[in-house]
């Protein structure tokens, strides 16, 4: 399989939040095989440590762009740059996401709007950069981050729920629309992975309890678990494989 991953040497991945926990090992992955990353993050600590281990590992490829998701028309402006000097995106990974978390009733509707505008608009931005170049070359893949909590059970995260959702449909929407151009689109379901988002969890502890008393796999995932899925679906292995949702989560979710 590492050979097929070959396959994406030369290729152009525009990843948005690629600076985070998830993000960093598929970044370096990808940087590794002789692809190009173009990193779309807003986080100087993370940016700086990704850039930091590009350097040590004597990486090229990697292009980072302090980027405001939020700002649809400024992101707009900024792909069509990056594109031009690109010469056009292979794959985008859509991965970047807020998640502010409280009881419904006290969100207001311009924070449920600010969700939906970083964790889904702007993902739909990236896509309308990315699909003259795909359909041009006939070859293209789009890979949306869900969540395990589109599976319910989880309580005062319902914006960004319903913002998992909508990647999920639109990688179905996407599949059946691009396919006849070679273009594959499929999402990704992240279980709890260790990363910062888990700091929005009172009690980290009686958290994880619950993590390993719901999974079949009794421990804890690692980022470079997810870095292999995401290596498998922007690479020619998965060319046979679109619109589908991939779980990882250590048997939490089996559906």
């Amino acid at each position: 399989m590492q050979d097929r991953f070959n396959s994406l040497k030369g290729k152009t991945i525009l990843y948005t939040g690629a600076a985070g926990g998830l993000g960093l090992p598929t970044t370096l992955r990808m940087l590794e095989t002789g692809a190009r990353v173009v990193v779309l993050d807003n986080d100087p600590d993370k940016i700086a440590a990704l850039e930091t281990e590009a350097e040590e590992k004597g990486l090229s490829g990697l292009t980072i762009e302090k980027t405001d998701l939020s700002d649809l028309g400024t992101l707009q402006t900024t792909l069509a740059r990056l594109s031009g000097e690109t010469g056009g995106f292979d794959v985008v990974i859509n991965n970047a996401a807020i998640y502010p978390s409280k009881a419904f009733e006290y969100f207001t509707i311009e924070e449920i709007q600010m969700v939906q505008r970083i964790n889904v608009e702007a993902g739909i931005v990236c896509v309308m950069a990315a699909l003259p170049h795909m359909k041009e070359k006939g070859w293209g893949r789009i890979i949306n981050i869900a969540s395990i909590t589109v599976s319910g059970g989880w309580e005062g995260l319902t914006p960004y729920i319903q913002s998992k959702g909508a990647l999920i449909a639109l990688a179905r929407g996407w599949a059946r629309e691009f396919g006849r151009y070679g273009i594959t689109a499929n999402a990704v379901s992240p279980g709890a992975f260790p990363t910062d988002a888990e700091k929005i969890h009172p009690d980290l502890e009686a958290y994880e309890q619950r993590i390993l008393e719901h999974q079949a796999i009794k421990r804890r995932g690692t980022p470079d678990e997810i870095a292999s899925v995401l290596m498998f679906l922007a690479s020619e292995s998965s060319s046979f494989i679109t619109g589908q949702t991939i779980n990882v989560d250590g048997g939490w979710v089996m559906i």
